[in-house]
């Protein structure tokens, strides 16, 4: 479900501030009934009238990126910097399902399909995003017990579901370490780190619930299957 000024404008019809204000003139009306209330939310079956006009069902579209290092996973930038939208030919408003840093590589879902985007991002739903981290130092054994126990950030554990070192590089101090979680809070995988006293030199998502990019190089796309996107709604809880 989306907010109905956010619908309109997804559609091309006007802005978003128009549409509020179409709202509340008492020019939209969706299934047949008048809508004047701000946030009023509709999904991709209703019939939405504005001015008269009936908006076209926009066709949902599903793309999977691997992100390259320095790009904004945004639909625009003040800065002029490359987003991620930017990378992926559509004429579709699409956006990303969630965030990665503009330093961290890797798997990013986008699309115009809101309802998805929720699902997905929900806690409650607990689909795990594999990462693969490049510590400052090698991780010790007593700390990575601790991980798999949970660390608090912020008054709130984070538990990974898997932690494994892939490497321990004692000569040159550093670890690779592969670590899967479910939640989504800002920065979680560098902060739990911190938590314990690393740094993340170099973070990159490597999977996405059953979704990886082990066969994609960096800034490639692919869309996604109508069997992948059933699959994902599967997550629904």
């Amino acid at each position: 479900m989306e907010r109905l000024q956010k619908v309109i404008a997804a559609s091309g019809y006007t802005s978003r501030r128009k549409a509020e204000e179409l709202i509340k003139a008492g020019k939209v009306y969706v299934n047949g009934e008048l809508v004047t209330e701000l946030g009023t939310k509709v999904s991709g079956n209703d019939d939405i009238v504005v001015n008269g006009v009936h908006l076209e069902k926009e066709e949902y579209v599903y793309f999977l990126l691997n992100k390259p290092r320095s790009v904004i996973c945004s639909v625009s930038d003040e800065h002029n910097r490359v987003t991620v939208t930017d990378l992926i030919s559509t004429n579709k408003r699409i956006y990303p399902v969630g965030r990665l840093d503009y330093d961290t590589t890797g798997l990013i879902i986008l699309t115009n399909d809101g309802e998805l985007a929720n699902i997905l991002m929900h806690p409650s739903n607990g689909v795990p995003k594999k990462y693969v981290a490049k510590l400052n130092k090698c991780l010790a054994i007593n700390d990575l017990k601790t991980l798999e126990k949970g660390v608090m950030v912020d008054g709130v554990l984070c538990k990974p579901t898997r932690v494994k070192i892939k490497k321990n590089d004692t000569d040159k101090d550093y670890s690779i370490v592969e670590i899967t979680i479910t939640e989504g809070r800002n920065h979680i995988v560098k902060r739990v780190f911190k938590e314990l006293g690393y740094l993340v030199d170099k973070l990159s998502r490597v999977s996405y619930g059953f979704l990886d990019i082990s066969k994609m190089k960096s800034g490639d796309y692919r869309e996604l299957s109508i069997k992948e996107v059933k699959k994902l709604y599967d997550y629904k809880y």
